[in-house]
C-alpha cells in the first residue's frame, strides 16, 4: 500500500467515537446530534422526482464532463448567483460531491517529482480532505490559523516569503467552516495578487455559499428569540464568490477553481452532486484526468441535479429555516457560551468555559445526550497551538425544535 496512507491521521468522527468510548448517556434523553455537517432538513420532492424520471439513462454509461444540460444549468446558476459568464464547454465540470473533487484536484495539480511547487496552505481549523488531499499528493502541508485575534481570517504574512515559491495550491474556505467567516473583496483581492505573484493556484470551497442569512441582523443575542426569524422574501446580499471576486478585479478566472455542491444548498447529501468551475485551462487537465479516473456522474443524478441548480425558491427556504433557528438558539446558549454570530454557513463556532474542549464534548454527550464536536479535532498544532483547542463546533442541522432542546440542555450542564 502507498506508505503515505501513514501520514493520515484519524478523521475528526473516529476521534469522537473513540472519546465516547466507555460513555452511558441518559437513556431517558432522546440523543441529539449537532456534531456533523449534514443538513437535516427534507430534500424537495421535485428533486425526488426527477431523480426517479431520469432512472432511464441507467442503460447508457454517462460522461465524464456530464451532460450539456447539466454542465449549461451550473453555468446559468452562476450567471444568477455570481454574475459572471461560464462556458458551459470549457470552465464546467459536474463532480460527485466538492469532497471528491477538493480531493481530486489536489492529485491532479501536485508534481511530487519536483522538489518544488510541492506546499499546499491550508487555513487551521479546517476540512480534513485539504489535508489528506496535500499528503496522498505528496505535497507537505502548511496550516494558517484562524482565530479570535485575527478575526478568523487567513493571515498570508504568517507565510515565509521564500515559501511562496513552492506553494502549488491554497485552499480557502467562505463561508468558513467551521467559523462561518465570509471573505471580503480586499482578503480575495490580497491572495489573488500573492497567485499572480507566484503562480500557485487558489482552491475555493463554497459548498457553504448558499447558507446566509436574510435580514440585516437576524441573529438577536440576547432578549429577542425566535420573534425575530426572518419571514419568507426577506432575501439580503449573499456571500461575496471567489468568481465574482476575480472578475470584479479584472483578473478573469486566472488560476482558480471554484468547488460547490448541492448537499448543503438543496439538503441532497446523498445525491453526491455539485461542480467545479473556473480556469479554462485547469479544467480541462482536470478533465483528462478524472477521464482516467472513472468519476462520471450517474445520469439520474445528473437529471435531479438539473432540476435542482434551475430553482431558487426551495434554497431560499432552506435559508430561512436555518436563520429562524440561529435566532431561536443564540439568545439561549449567549449566557453560557462565548461565541460570534457567523458571517454565513450554518456552525456556531463556540469558546467553552475551561478550555478543554474534549471534556466537555464528552460531558455534554455523557450528561445531557447532545454531541458536537470538539474543536481540536478540526485542527492540527502549528505556531506553537491548535487553534481549535477550547472551542466547539455546534452544527444546528436538526429541527428548530431539536436544536433549541440542545440549546437548554447545553445552558443546564453548564449549570
Amino acid at each position: 500500500m502507498n506508505p503515505r496512507l501513514d501520514l493520515l491521521q484519524p478523521y475528526p468522527f473516529q476521534r469522537l467515537r473513540e472519546l465516547f468510548a466507555g460513555a452511558a448517556p441518559d437513556p431517558a434523553l432522546k440523543p441529539i446530534n449537532l456534531s456533523i455537517g449534514e443538513p437535516k432538513h427534507p430534500t424537495p420532492q421535485f428533486i425526488k422526482d426527477a431523480l426517479t424520471a431520469g432512472l432511464g439513462g441507467l442503460s447508457a454509461y454517462p460522461a465524464t464532463q456530464g451532460s450539456d444540460a447539466l454542465r449549461e444549468a451550473i453555468a446559468a446558476w452562476a450567471g444568477r448567483r455570481y454574475g459572471v459568464t461560464l462556458d458551459p464547454a470549457t470552465e464546467v465540470l459536474p463532480v460527485n460531491g466538492s469532497r471528491e473533487a477538493l480531493f481530486a484536484f489536489a492529485q491532479a495539480s501536485v508534481d511530487s517529482t519536483r522538489h518544488g511547487r510541492r506546499v499546499v496552505i491550508s487555513p487551521n481549523p479546517f476540512y480534513q480532505i485539504y489535508e489528506g488531499a496535500a499528503l496522498l499528493a505528496g505535497a507537505r502541508p502548511f496550516f494558517l490559523n484562524t482565530t479570535p485575534d485575527n478575526g478568523f481570517r487567513m493571515d498570508w504574512s504568517r507565510v515565509p516569503e521564500d515559501l511562496w515559491e513552492q506553494v502549488n495550491l491554497v485552499y480557502v474556505c467562505s463561508p468558513g467552516n467551521p467559523t462561518g467567516k465570509v471573505m471580503t473583496l480586499d482578503d480575495w483581492r490580497e491572495i489573488f495578487e500573492l497567485s499572480d505573484r507566484h503562480g500557485f493556484v487558489v482552491c475555493a470551497d463554497e459548498c457553504y455559499s448558499e447558507i446566509y442569512f436574510p435580514l440585516p441582523n437576524p441573529l438577536p443575542l440576547a432578549g429577542e428569540g425566535a420573534s425575530a426569524a426572518p419571514k419568507p422574501g426577506d432575501e439580503g446580499a449573499p456571500p461575496l464568490g471567489a468568481l465574482t471576486a476575480s472578475q470584479r478585479l479584472g483578473r478573469g478566472f486566472r488560476n482558480l477553481v471554484v468547488f460547490n455542491s448541492l448537499s448543503k444548498r438543496s439538503n441532497v447529501p446523498g445525491l453526491r452532486s455539485g461542480f467545479v468551475a473556473g480556469d479554462a485551462a485547469l479544467m480541462k487537465s482536470f478533465l483528462l484526468y478524472r477521464t482516467y479516473h472513472g468519476s462520471a456522474m450517474g445520469p439520474a443524478v445528473q437529471a435531479a441535479s438539473v432540476a435542482a441548480w434551475n430553482d431558487e425558491a426551495h434554497v431560499a427556504e432552506n435559508r430561512r429555516l436555518y436563520a429562524a433557528k440561529f435566532a431561536a438558539v443564540m439568545p439561549i446558549l449567549k449566557p453560557a457560551l462565548e461565541f460570534d454570530a457567523p458571517d454565513a454557513a450554518f456552525y456556531l463556532w463556540a469558546k467553552v468555559p475551561g478550555g478543554d474542549d474534549a471534556a466537555f464534548a464528552r460531558g455534554l454527550y455523557e450528561k445531557r445526550h447532545v454531541t458536537v464536536l470538539p474543536g481540536s479535532f478540526l485542527a492540527r498544532d502549528a505556531g506553537m497551538a491548535n487553534p481549535g483547542r477550547g472551542f466547539v463546533r455546534i452544527a444546528l442541522v436538526d429541527g428548530e425544535a431539536q436544536c433549541v432542546e440542545a440549546a437548554r440542555r447545553i445552558v443546564d450542564f453548564l449549570g
